[in-house]
């Protein structure tokens, strides 16, 4: 794989978030915190407009964008900071950046950045990774 430093991957990670994914990664994750649940509770309570996505929902589809580029195997490290609500219909945009190429253990691995923003160009997630650099060989197979 040619990887190269200041290369970028940009792509749509979620279009039109529905509040069925929300609920399902709820019951995925099992986190039924009533801001991400319940509409009353969102709104009337917390004040809120509606009911808001999981911060980890948001990161785990952002990540996406870095598995699909290195394989999931092939993640080292991936850690994120939650900036801004994600909410129900928003479409997100993540990209990733290769800051860094260097050698570990006689593989190379690529640091990245990634960041994800809403259709606004809000920025709701940034977040930093390490990925190891598959060769050309371990591809073919």
């Amino acid at each position: 794989m040619t990887v190269t430093v200041g290369q970028e991957v940009s792509r749509v990670v979620v279009e039109d978030l529905r509040r069925t994914q929300i609920v399902m990664y709820a019951g995925a994750s099992g986190d039924y915190n009533p801001l991400h649940t319940d509409e009353p509770f969102a709104t009337q309570v917390a004040g809120h407009p509606t009911v808001m996505s999981h911060g980890m929902l948001t990161m785990g589809l952002a990540g996406r964008l870095l598995t699909d580029w290195f394989g999931h195997e092939n993640i080292r490290r991936y850690r994120a900071r939650f900036k801004a609500s994600v909410w129900p219909g928003d479409t997100i945009t993540a990209t990733a950046k290769v800051t860094e190429i260097h050698v570990v253990d006689g593989q190379r691995r690529a640091e990245l950045t990634l960041s994800a923003v809403n259709a606004a160009g809000v920025e709701v997630l940034s977040a930093t990774a390490s990925a190891i650099i598959p060769d050309e060989a371990e591809e073919a197979r």
